[in-house]
């Protein structure tokens, strides 16, 4: 008798949903794919980047929004995740080097390799964390930062799936709007979160979800593995 693949909703948003979806796939469970975010690349003015020793990228959107706007590549390139500073390679930046954390563990990453010196971080309209703050928690000697605003998450109007096991929420915005659902339309799943502040708006609902050793996919995906395989077959 074969069972029946547990049901995965992926809420980030695209293309990344795609690429959850594959790996998803190849770990035996079935992917639904329904964004509860889209993004929408912004056009700002890059400012000259002769005074900024480096780059700081908080997100995949922030590296592909950015290299989109200019072809300089030549800026040393800092990057919160290892996903982040492989797109950052993907997209042709050569120094690259990835904090494998957070947005505090990027903080110690630059506060350890730059001082006094400028740091320009293209981002979201609503960032998911203070950098600066985390540089000064990191004790940064003398390093700023000019935020570039270069895209912009939007909510979508998406309809939940008719079935699901699972969630996986990707990032605060996430589990914002996953919340917007109610704790009676999400109680019967696992909910798997990339950190704790993607879980928070969650467990404000009086849920309990699962988050992530450290934040990045595969620590999401593992955990998410290790709870469902404690539940009953899907039927």
């Amino acid at each position: 008798m074969s069972l029946t693949p547990k049901r995965v909703w992926i809420t980030r948003a695209e293309p990344g949903a795609a690429r959850t979806a594959d790996r998803l796939r190849d770990m035996g469970f079935e992917a639904i794919v329904a964004p509860l975010l889209a993004i929408k690349h912004l056009t700002p003015p890059v400012p000259d980047l002769a005074p900024f020793a480096a780059l700081a990228f908080t997100s995949i959107n922030g590296v592909a929004a950015f290299a989109a706007l200019t072809p300089r590549r030549d800026l040393p390139a800092f990057a919160v995740g290892d996903a982040t500073a492989q797109a950052a390679h993907d997209a042709g930046f050569t120094n690259v080097c990835s904090a494998s954390g957070d947005l505090h563990a990027l903080a110690r990453l630059i506060a350890g390799a730059i001082a006094n010196a400028d740091v320009l971080v293209p981002q979201a309209e609503i960032p998911a964390g203070d950098l600066a703050a985390a540089l000064t928690a990191a004790r940064a000697r003398n390093v700023s930062i000019q935020s570039l605003t270069v895209y912009r998450a939007i909510e979508t109007s998406v309809a939940a799936p008719a079935l699901f096991d699972a969630v996986l929420i990707h990032s605060p915005r996430a589990g914002k709007a996953l919340a917007k659902r109610g704790h009676d339309a999400l109680a019967h799943a696992v909910l798997t979160c990339i950190s704790p502040a993607a879980a928070a708006p969650l467990a404000a609902l009086g849920l309990t979800p699962d988050v992530a050793k450290s934040p990045d996919e595969t620590s999401l995906l593992t955990i998410l593995n290790t709870t469902l395989g404690k539940r009953d077959p899907a039927v």
